[in-house]
């Protein structure tokens, strides 16, 4: 008899590249970029400190949502009544909103790879990923695309990061003493890489695809590894690339597109089209993974959303599609969505403990202790993030 491992090995790596793709967005390059310019050689530490942060909180997601074998809004109902369709109300709108900026960036993208328009390259960009999910295979093409375009950032972001020439050794020693610490920045990596609907979306992928159980807990830990550290090593390219650039001497830290500045001053005249296509891959990357997730999270609210799931995954893409293409760059939509997706790991991580605590698959006491300390930090510095954001909301 196949084994799970056998059954589920492209979902596996597929799950993996889907949450990693679904992190690496425009929001993920601009941050790193933004900070990088603000702390240098610093922002090492900060990188170091969220990779931690962000394993401990997917090893103990994806291992209780693979044990109970259920998505996380029904194990969510298992702990409070009505739980469930809270959270999955939330991350939807959050998947949403932030899927306008996805569109946007991807927008960017072809605008920089091609000259194309902005408006033309969004409203491009949406079809395709509409097609994909009409597509008879959806989560095979899915995975394809997820590994196919993730691996060309990487292939891509490595090269610009060799070509920048970042001073290596002060790397490793700020990344263990930094010179300056700053919490905010720790606070947004981690909310860019597992934060809002991206805490699910691997281990949604996996249990549609059938993982579950004692050995799809063991599968799932291997995947959210894989996941996390697909994630972290673009991160760190990036990070490499853009102190380079800022050791040579240029300053990013506020242009209105860090990024960019980064590969067109490593790359020299192919730099701008680089980014155009690593922006592009980036956000239709993402588009894929924040629609998928959130109609995910809505199938068990209503018989229908099942029945017509593939047809709401076009619809919340067209939809976001027309946001932009209308409304240009919601703002204030996007820091609403910002604020209250800061708030979904803490939640979502919270919940997933208090279920594994009644499991009869408990998780190890070691990972729950430290998953407990991340919920905790995470939960009082998105309260700190909303509590400073809404006044600016209220008065327009």
């Amino acid at each position: 008899m196949e084994t799970v491992e056998r059954r589920g090995a492209s979902a596996l790596v597929g799950a993996a590249f889907l949450m990693a793709t679904s992190a690496i967005g425009p929001g993920f390059l601009t941050q790193t970029a933004v900070f990088t310019g603000q702390l240098g050689a610093s922002f090492a530490f900060a990188i170091l400190a969220s990779i931690v942060i962000d394993l401990i909180a997917q090893l103990a997601i994806w291992r209780t949502l693979i044990g109970h074998g259920q998505p996380a809004q029904q194990v969510a109902s298992g702990v409070v009544p009505g739980l469930g369709g809270a959270l999955a109300l939330l991350v939807a709108l959050g998947g949403f909103a932030f899927n306008i900026g996805n569109v946007a960036g991807a927008g960017l993208g072809l605008e920089a790879l091609f000259g194309l328009d902005v408006r033309w390259g969004a409203g491009a960009t949406a079809l395709l990923a509409i097609l994909l999910f009409l597509a008879r295979e959806t989560g095979a093409a899915m995975d394809r695309l997820a590994a196919v375009l993730g691996a060309l950032m990487l292939a891509l972001m490595g090269w610009v990061a060799l070509s920048s020439g970042a001073p290596l050794g002060e790397v490793v020693v700020q990344s263990v003493l930094p010179e300056r610490l700053d919490p905010l920045a720790i606070v947004t990596i981690v909310g860019g890489t597992v934060g809002g609907y991206i805490t699910f979306a691997g281990a949604h992928r996996l249990l549609d695809a059938g993982v579950r159980g004692e050995a799809g807990v063991r599968s799932a830990t291997r995947s959210a590894v894989l996941g996390v550290g697909i994630a972290s090593g673009m991160r760190v390219l990036l990070f490499l690339a853009a102190l380079g650039v800022l050791v040579g001497g240029v300053s990013f830290a506020d242009s209105t597109n860090p990024a960019a500045v980064v590969f067109e001053s490593a790359a020299g005249s192919l730099g701008r089209r680089l980014f155009g296509l690593v922006m592009w891959s980036a956000a239709i990357t993402s588009v894929v993974g924040s629609a998928y997730t959130s109609i995910s999270f809505l199938r068990t609210l209503h018989p229908r959303v099942v029945a017509n799931e593939r047809t709401l995954l076009a619809t919340f893409v067209a939809g976001s599609t027309v946001v932009f293409l209308v409304v240009g760059k919601p703002v204030k939509l996007l820091v609403l969505a910002g604020a209250f997706n800061g708030l979904i790991l803490p939640v979502g991580l919270a919940v997933m403990l208090i279920a594994a605590r009644r499991s009869a698959r408990p998780l190890p006491r070691l990972l729950t202790s430290l998953a407990w300390i991340v919920a905790l930090a995470m939960g009082a510095m998105g309260c700190v993030t909303l509590a400073r954001e809404l006044p600016k909301l209220a008065g327009g």
